[in-house]
């Protein structure tokens, strides 16, 4: 399997910034590691090999980015205006620097944003707020509600962050009718309320999704996203 590592310094986060990447070509897959995780934590988790064979066909390419969600929404030594600034720099990060080097290195015109657990926030979010660069997003065991990070301030960036706030408002849901969103969960999970919440939100709104609640006591841990990932993600 094609693996390699890439290491760069960003503008707009003031900080090098890590990545590894999978795969020889197929879809591009951006995936977001959990909270305050790192770039390698689908490899560590067995996340890769998982779907090795169809990495090795060349259906599917990983691009697995870093967070800075300790500087953002997780640094409770900060305002939550900076949270979210900090929030902002980050994904100007993404569209400025990583999706043009997936861009650079894969020309499918599939992009599929993927993560568990508060990986399923970033890829989401980064889905419906930039529908124009991603075809797909498939979220397993996804948390999505950021306020819980705001200490009961909120702001319009925040707003405009939270997806079951502003897709709760959304009038031009037709432009995410060319994405496959797939919300993956289990009925032990944790986040179980959360994706059926965000699924009733994006079903109000007349939005395309999929809701999977996995029966057999699936619960909120790797096993059982190595599991889904061979299933949602092709």
């Amino acid at each position: 399997m094609n693996r390699e590592y890439h290491r760069w310094w960003s503008n707009d986060l003031q900080r090098d910034m890590e990545m590894l990447v999978f795969g020889h070509g197929g879809a591009k897959v951006l995936v977001f590691p959990t909270s305050q995780g790192r770039f390698f934590e689908y490899e560590d988790n067995q996340m890769i090999a998982s779907v090795a064979d169809r990495i090795d066909a060349g259906h599917l390419q990983f691009f697995c980015v870093d967070s800075v969600d300790s500087e953002s929404w997780y640094n409770k030594g900060a305002h939550p205006y900076w949270r979210v600034q900090r929030h902002l720099q980050y994904e100007r990060y993404l569209l400025n620097d990583v999706l043009p080097l997936t861009w650079r290195m894969n020309s499918s015109p599939r992009t599929i944003t993927t993560g568990c657990s508060f990986g399923g926030y970033h890829a989401l979010n980064l889905a419906f707020r930039h529908p124009d660069k991603v075809n797909g997003c498939v979220t397993m065991g996804g948390a999505y509600d950021i306020k819980q990070f705001l200490d009961g301030w909120y702001s319009d960036d925040a707003y405009f962050n939270n997806p079951p706030d502003y897709l709760s408002n959304c009038t031009d849901g037709w432009r995410y009718n060319h994405m496959r969103t797939i919300l993956a969960t289990g009925e032990w999970d944790i986040c179980l309320g959360d994706n059926q919440r965000m699924a009733e939100v994006l079903g109000s709104r007349g939005i395309p999704h999929e809701l999977y609640v996995w029966g057999d006591h699936a619960d909120h841990d790797w096993p059982w996203w190595r599991s889904m990932i061979r299933v949602y993600l092709e």
